[in-house]
């Protein structure tokens, strides 16, 4: 599947105030920029626009299987083919000439269309993200984009350079990770908001986990690449109930974003903290590592449900 993730450096041009979790609000400005970068037609209602089947902004953040070629998926909804990462500091309030980073990862064909995103976040800087202070929301400045040490673009020269700005991304043979029994850590950066049971819990048995990979995974490549990978699916969530959890110090943490779609506040919770497990998990660190990628759970293009993860030998 083709996969590109993008650092995007800006700095403020007046004094901001940012929520202590800044995904939503940066999904949800950056959703209005690229739409006034997009929309040819300028209508309300997407689902009227006769352009909808070539329309970037619909691809990204209309996402329907009515829209895709083959409908032949158990989704009952497709992901949307990017994750925001905002800044991960808890700080709020910002000072004009601060500078703050953010990364964009982008999923399948879309990433041949970073130019039009890269102007997306420059309208975003001149919208301005956040609290109202006299009047102005935080404006800023998009200096550069690079992909890694690739520089794509700057804003001194203005000028854009995709070569080689994104690549691939697969699952790795499970032949290369630790064989038999051993320790993985598993650090929960950002609220992981799983439902098991159709309920949300503070726990994350490995089954639990394994059925929240296998979900991001086996979507994101249907969608996006050629299908779902061959995988026992039912096999590995069986044996996945024989790891065991050495070590936990899990928390719920509750967090509020303004749905302005919905005109209200909305409690966001989800799961932080670190887990560790035992057992013979070497046929799971495949999906772990491009999970640490792709984020886990609902609601990753706010930037939720990251994980990095340490196999302890």
């Amino acid at each position: 599947m083709l996969f590109g993730k993008y650092q995007f450096f800006c700095r403020l041009q007046n004094e901001a105030i940012l929520p202590y979790f800044k995904g939503s609000t940066f999904r949800g400005v950056f959703g209005r920029a690229l739409k006034k970068v997009v929309c040819a037609l300028k209508k309300e209602e997407c689902k009227d626009c006769l352009l909808r089947d070539r329309c970037l902004y619909v691809h990204v953040f209309e996402t329907s299987l009515a829209d895709r070629e083959s409908n032949n998926s158990r989704l009952n909804t497709p992901p949307h083919p990017f994750v925001i990462e905002p800044p991960l500091t808890t700080m709020t309030h910002f000072q004009e000439g601060d500078s703050f980073d953010f990364c964009l990862v982008l999923f399948g064909e879309v990433n041949q269309n970073l130019p039009y995103f890269i102007y997306a976040f420059e309208q975003m800087g001149k919208i301005g993200i956040g609290k109202r202070i006299k009047g102005e929301m935080g404006q800023f400045t998009l200096e550069k984009v690079q992909s890694g040490d690739q520089l794509i673009y700057s804003n001194s020269d203005q000028k854009l350079n995709m070569a080689e700005s994104f690549g691939t991304i697969s699952l790795q043979d499970p032949g290369d990770y630790p064989k038999g029994s051993f320790r993985t850590s598993i650090t929960i950066i950002t609220p992981l908001r799983l439902k098991f049971q159709n309920r949300l819990k503070a726990e994350l048995p490995f089954h639990v986990l394994v059925r929240a990979m296998l979900r991001r995974v086996s979507s994101l490549y249907d969608c996006y690449e050629d299908g779902e990978p061959p995988l026992d699916y039912r096999g590995l969530v069986k044996k996945a109930e024989e790891v065991q959890i050495v070590d936990s110090d899990l928390a719920w943490f509750d967090w509020k974003r303004y749905s302005s779609r919905q005109d209200k506040s909305m409690l966001m919770g989800g799961v932080i903290g670190s887990i560790t497990y035992e057992g013979d998990i070497g046929e799971y660190m495949p999906l772990v590592d491009l999970c640490t990628q792709f984020h886990l759970g609902k609601q990753t293009t706010f930037g939720l449900g990251m994980i990095s993860a340490e196999i302890i030998e």
